[in-house]
């Protein structure tokens, strides 16, 4: 299956590569978050970055000495960047804030300093750490450096005096109300924090994390519930969890990876039941996650009022739902389940509602909201970095499992792993 479908695959992952080639600053390695001309960088898309540098090697789209250079540009803006208590910072206890200006790599936005994204910005640095591995003076400064920056984060100030993770920190109100809790795509964060050696988290915050879990049966499928297509696969770019079971899941008896599969099911499912009436929903078009939209607003549509949201977390099978597809969601699906994702791979490159730009799929597109406009289909007029950096890596594990190899060698995930109670697979065996 996977030698049929390569050259579609390894078009798919070249066409998403050029935005990290388009929207990226070489002065200070950042990547912008979106294609809008005035978009800040985003530092979780800048994370996905450096391990889409480490594809695009394996795949010959960037030289080694190249990726190596955007890495340490990355590496060495971060380490010496403004870390302090002023609003203009780049960053304040080892987090940074979730978007940066492009050119001066301060706060944009009066944004927050975010856990979350601070987590994904660690990951790509992690895997570069690992990639570049040789001994010469530039791949080890990557790694020390890379090393130092882990180290400083403060995983325990991020607690707030509690057993879970606070979302993020403004300096003008303090820390947000929203914590780390249930199954979404904080799991790689705790992690981190579990690994940490300077600034742990102790094994309670694990159990916290996974003691608010939903587990539910929806289509006839039983599994952890998270209704956006992303958060069952934000955490598998980075990390091999075939086999791996923590308290929660081996009392289900399954896997994180399993779970993920079922999710992907539902999703099908979901729109093959054409869910409230909406066009261009079948079993090989799906995909309903965290995107573009075209809304706000409100549309009367076929006889029925309609409530349209712009960037939005879309979720299946209890919404919010308007009609609103990501190709490249249901594309970053890939390792899971190649036998429905293959085909609507397929469908979508070969029908108008997959049309793809120079970056490849449009970000997002709603059929039903453009039946009253002159376009007639309504589609993202801007490239996300959150659609391809995903898009990138999950395309590449189902390839050569190229990042899970890298990271099962990664001594604080594996450290993360054993402290939230992981065992089985590689993590018990020692194989790398």
């Amino acid at each position: 299956m996977v030698r049929s479908h390569d050259k579609m695959l390894h078009r798919l992952q070249k066409e998403s590569f050029s935005y990290f080639d388009r929207e990226y600053n070489p002065s200070n390695g950042l990547v912008r978050d979106k294609t809008e001309g005035i978009s800040p960088s985003s530092i979780a898309v800048t994370g996905f970055s450096l391990a889409a540098y480490i594809v695009a090697v394996e795949r010959g789209f960037m030289s080694r000495n190249e990726a190596l250079r955007r890495a340490l540009t990355v590496v060495r803006f971060f380490a010496g960047s403004s870390q302090g208590a002023e609003t203009d910072a780049t960053g304040y206890r080892g987090f940074y804030y979730h978007f940066l200006d492009m050119e001066k790599g301060r706060r944009a936005r009066a944004c927050e300093l975010s856990t979350i994204d601070t987590g994904f910005l660690i990951l790509g640095m992690l895997v570069a750490a690992e990639y570049f591995s040789g001994a010469n003076a530039r791949e080890r400064e990557l790694r020390e450096r890379v090393g130092e920056l882990y180290q400083r984060v403060e995983w325990d100030w991020a607690c707030n005096r509690a057993h879970t993770l606070s979302h993020g920190y403004s300096p003008e109100k303090g820390f947000l109300k929203y914590r780390w809790r249930g199954y979404n795509e904080g799991l790689p964060l705790y992690l981190l924090a579990l690994g940490s050696a300077a600034h742990s988290l102790s094994e309670e915050s694990y159990i916290a994390w996974t003691r608010t879990y939903q587990w539910r049966c929806v289509y006839g499928y039983e599994y952890l519930y998270a209704g956006p297509l992303f958060i069952h696969q934000f955490m598998h770019a980075w990390i091999d969890f075939r086999g791996l079971q923590d308290d929660f899941m081996m009392e289900k008896s399954i896997d994180y990876f399993e779970n993920s599969r079922r999710a992907t099911y539902v999703q099908r499912e979901y729109c093959r039941r054409n869910s409230r009436g909406f066009e261009c929903r079948s079993e090989l078009s799906w995909g309903i996650t965290a995107c573009d939209g075209p809304g706000p607003s409100e549309r009367r549509i076929k006889h029925r009022k309609m409530r349209f949201f712009g960037y939005h977390a879309r979720g299946v099978p209890f919404g919010p739902d308007d009609g609103t597809v990501s190709a490249g969601a249901a594309v970053a699906s890939l390792p899971f389940a190649p036998e429905i994702v293959l085909p609507t791979i397929e469908y979508f490159l070969n029908t108008e509602v997959g049309r793809r730009t120079s970056c490849g799929f449009a970000a997002s597109f709603n059929p039903m909201f453009g039946q009253s406009t002159p376009q007639g289909f309504w589609r993202s007029e801007h490239q996300y970095g959150l659609n391809h950096g995903p898009l990138i890596l999950m395309i590449e594990n189902f390839r050569s499992g190229l990042i899970w190899s890298l990271m099962r060698k990664c001594q604080p995930i594996r450290r993360g792993l054993q402290r939230a109670g992981f065992s089985g697979a590689w993590l018990s065996s020692g194989i790398r």
